[in-house]
């Protein structure tokens, strides 16, 4: 979401973390993250109309391979877009 902020308007996310998407949604059932709640109620005072929604693993696969690529790379990868970059093989 910080990265966005430099990038774009988008104000709509999609994660495949169950408990990160709980932690967003009813904050006090998490108390023993309080400085991880007061970042993400910060970045969502930044988005005008902030909305976050969960997407199964099974239907995110994009998202999967773009980690999983990530993941090979022998140095730091920063990647923030809406879509898949064309230097990336399927």
């Amino acid at each position: 979401m910080e990265s966005m902020l430099q990038h774009s308007t988008c104000q709509s996310f999609g994660t495949d973390c169950k408990d990160l998407f709980a932690m967003i949604k009813k904050p006090y059932v998490w108390p023993s993250f309080p400085t991880e709640l007061e970042k993400i109620e910060t970045l969502q005072i930044c988005f005008p109309d902030f909305k976050i929604i969960y997407i199964p693993r099974a239907q995110n696969q994009i998202s999967d391979y773009l980690t999983n690529t990530a993941k090979s790379f022998y140095r730091k990868l920063c990647f923030v877009g809406c879509s898949i970059p064309v230097w990336l093989s399927r």
